[in-house]
């Protein structure tokens, strides 16, 4: 096969206002012929400011040869003399060794960061430790060599997470496609700025976001960066587990009408599905009601990166309707932690936007490591088979599901345990679904708590869980889980049963009347009244005052015992003397989370 090498580094184009730029390049090439190889000099041009990527092709003829350069984009231009068919391609990249990235590289940011990082070249740009040479020596005692000099900054070879028309554009392209979106979005921040930047792209200030009371800290954060303002949701209320799950579409569509009926404008409504604990909403019968209203739609699908790659699981959220779906990748998928995606489909959200709304949250100095790890993940989960738009089956979550159903059945066998499933999750709505890879234990039938139990498996068993709670524990299966994991837990929990299990208590059963009382959906407060917007509760001047005199004050804290798991106050709401009844009674029964420090309230003035 015939392949053409250049002797001089390639072009690499500083920014220039679109200047034309040009550089002579030496080229050598084997004619395949059996006649020996063939030179020249070819002039490469470009009026792009960063040449990404570039693949050249020679043509077989001992007395011409052909050039082409492709780009993605606009302006794709060739340089060519006369010559035969193409029979010989050489891919290369950037200025040094490794892998070269063709057109069609499965993995095109990741082999773009590698041959970068292969490079033998002068170092004059951040950051400061140089590949690695200047890193501090415990450091990479513990990581390696190999993170350092895959620590790179924006090189033109690398592309640009806010204006990407290169290796990570192509790769988010791959990632969409994967994931039946229109359009996706790397992050590198978390799904929290995913979050951020989907509110901010669809609340203007002084519009209302519909979302339930449960949701993550990053909704409060988002309605202060965009100025919108809350309608809470009260979520379905789970009174044997004592834990909120989703929400149902018909407190979705009261919302919706509430606002509108006082002249209210609806930005957007922001659903949680799955869980923590693996329970979805009907995002489709939500969806429906957004949609009909003219409302977008945003699932937090943190928890669901893994939904669209098995036919056993539940719906993704886009699968069912969604406009927006941000997903924590790194959770039960292959990628680094801090790294996410935002997937968007349909026109109802503005992709420029959101591309904007993305520039304020992100760092401008992205982590190629975190970048490239998700487009390694996007690559590892599409090896089983053409997903597209439509819904498959991977062998590695085939093993996973294996794994979390094993232990399920092991141990729903132990005394004193009791695991969450279609069976005994309590809610007078339907399920939609749940995750099978996530297990939840109901420890009410151990003498100890949820956190003493955490310590225990970890300290003395070596196993260590997602989520302990003062009632229950949530372990988390994913494609790195094997079989060795299921018996050491399986085993750990046999010894604590033996241990701890209480007298004349069963895992099993029904919890106590009053602590059913005590977190029965029926008699949480209603939610306060707002005083401020999250916004300007988030700016005001604060103070600290007892309790007892905090009744009509607005709250610039968020105030969530847990269980339920549900705040009873958040940031700009007026205290009522209902939530300070209500705190002070699961205080007394002792049945919560110390999350916060019920005797004082931070107040904004």
């Amino acid at each position: 096969m015939a392949g053409l090498s250049l002797l001089q580094q390639p072009l690499r184009c500083a920014p220039s206002g679109g200047r034309l730029l040009a550089r002579d390049c030496e080229w050598r090439a084997d004619t395949g012929t059996g006649n020996g190889t063939a030179s020249g000099k070819v002039r490469i041009e470009s009026r792009r400011a960063r040449v990404c990527r570039r693949e050249f092709s020679v043509a077989r003829s001992c007395a011409s040869i052909e050039v082409q350069e492709r780009r993605n984009g606009a302006g794709d231009r060739e340089l060519s003399s006369a010559g035969e068919e193409n029979s010989g391609v050489a891919d290369f990249y950037g200025s040094g060794g490794g892998r070269g990235v063709g057109a069609d590289s499965d993995i095109p940011l990741l082999e773009a960061l590698a041959n970068c990082a292969a490079q033998d070249a002068a170092s004059f740009h951040f950051p400061g430790h140089r590949r690695g040479r200047g890193a501090p020596s415990r450091m990479l005692e513990t990581v390696g060599h190999g993170a350092f000099a895959h620590d790179l900054p924006e090189l033109p070879e690398l592309d640009n997470l806010f204006s990407p028309d290169g290796v990570i554009a192509e790769a988010q392209a791959k990632a969409a496609e994967l994931f039946g979106a229109d359009a996706t979005f790397f992050l590198v921040n978390g799904s929290t700025c995913g979050i951020q930047a989907s509110v901010m792209a669809t609340c203007r200030p002084g519009d209302f976001l519909i979302l339930p009371r449960n949701c993550h800290l990053s909704a409060t954060s988002a309605m202060v960066l965009s100025g919108a303002l809350p309608k809470y949701v009260v979520p379905l209320y789970d009174r044997r587990w004592g834990i909120a799950h989703g929400v149902s579409p018909l407190s979705i569509h009261t919302a919706i009408t509430e606002v509108k009926a006082q002249g209210g404008r609806v930005g957007a409504v922001l659903v949680v599905s799955p869980t923590y604990f693996g329970v979805c909403s009907s995002i489709d019968a939500v969806a429906k009601v957004c949609h009909d209203n003219g409302v977008p739609l945003i699932v937090d699908e943190a928890h669901g990166a893994h939904f669209r790659f098995h036919e056993d699981l539940p719906e993704s959220a886009l699968e069912q309707g969604a406009d927006i779906a941000v997903q924590s990748t790194h959770k039960v998928l292959g990628s680094l932690t801090q790294s996410s995606m935002l997937h968007v489909r349909g026109a109802r959200v503005s992709q420029e936007v959101l591309g904007r709304c993305l520039q304020m949250v992100q760092s401008t100095s992205p982590s190629y490591l975190l970048l490239s790890s998700l487009d390694a993940a996007r690559a590892q989960m599409s090896e089983g088979g053409q997903f597209g738009r439509t819904r498959g089956s991977d062998s590695r979550l085939d093993r996973a599901l294996v794994y979390a159903r094993n232990a399920r059945e092991r141990l729903k066998a132990i005394p004193s345990l009791s695991v969450m499933d279609e069976d005994t999750i309590d809610s007078s709505e339907s399920l939609p679904g749940l995750d099978p890879l996530r297990i939840t234990l109901d420890l009410r039938g151990l003498s100890i708590d949820g956190y003493e139990v955490d310590d225990i498996l970890r300290l003395e068993f070596g196993v260590i869980a997602e989520l302990p709670a003062l009632q229950t524990i949530t372990f988390a299966v994913s494609l790195g889980s094997c079989e060795r994991d299921i018996d050491m837990l399986v085993d750990a929990f046999v010894a604590l049963s033996s241990r701890y299990t209480s007298s004349g208590t069963d895992g099993a059963t029904m919890p106590p009347q009053d602590q059913d009382q005590l977190f029965n959906s029926s008699i949480l407060p209603l939610p306060s009244a707002r005083g401020l917007s999250p916004r300007n509760a988030f700016f005001s001047k604060t103070v600290k005052v007892d309790v007892a005199d905090s009744v009509g004050k607005i709250c610039a804290e968020l105030v969530c015992p847990y269980p339920p798991g549900i705040p009873v106050i958040r940031p700009g709401e007026v205290i009522s003397e209902d939530a300070i009844s209500y705190l002070r009674r699961i205080v007394k029964n002792g049945d919560y989370d110390q999350c916060f420090d019920f005797n004082f309230f931070r107040l904004g003035q």
